[in-house]
């Protein structure tokens, strides 16, 4: 059945069609739209956290942290692994700890700011992450494998027309209309 533009999918068993459960014919497209985008991510982030649990007995937080350090082989200051992140300086503190215990990771006077300290892998670190990401990468393609490549380029081009738009749509907070002024 097609409702406004939107196929209902029935392959979906109720425990995991999750947030887009709550929407419903009468919902604006945009409503509908954003339970689906969140259900998939929500959907493709719970089978990569099962896998690195079982795999590698780590969480996806981890992993992420490390992914970001991978990107930048010199380090790391903690404030931008947090804005990278997108999460609390605090969630960051608390996984470097945990990650300098594991021996994964390594945390060193920044040379240019005597007040901040820079995290990096260590060699058995970046061994074990080399080894993690290979087998992440492997499931994602794996878990789009039969999605056609024709629709997911489709879908790609679509998501980063929409990331720009709401980009631009983004509220203007008062202390950065004071900087734009």
């Amino acid at each position: 059945m097609t409702v406004r533009g939107f196929a209902r999918v029935h392959v979906v068993g109720d425990d995991e069609i999750g947030q887009e459960a709550r929407a419903s014919a009468d919902d604006h497209s945009a409503v509908r739209l954003w339970l689906r985008l969140l259900s998939c991510s929500v959907q493709v982030e719970q089978h990569i956290r099962v896998k690195l649990r079982e795999r590698f007995g780590t969480t996806l937080p981890r992993f992420d942290y490390l992914a970001q350090l991978d990107r930048h082989p010199d380090g790391l200051r903690l404030n931008a692994l947090s804005r990278y992140l997108m999460v609390t300086g605090g969630n960051v503190t608390a996984l470097t700890n945990q990650l300098i215990v594991d021996g994964l990771i390594e945390r060193l006077a920044d040379p240019t700011d005597g007040r901040s300290s820079i995290v990096r892998f260590t060699k058995i670190g970046r061994r074990r992450f080399q080894r993690m990401a290979v087998e992440h990468e492997q499931w994602l393609v794996d878990l789009f494998d039969g999605f056609d490549a024709p629709h997911r380029d489709t879908l790609y081009a679509l998501l980063g027309r929409l990331r720009v738009h709401v980009a631009e749509q983004r509220p203007v907070s008062p202390s950065r209309k004071e900087r734009q002024t």
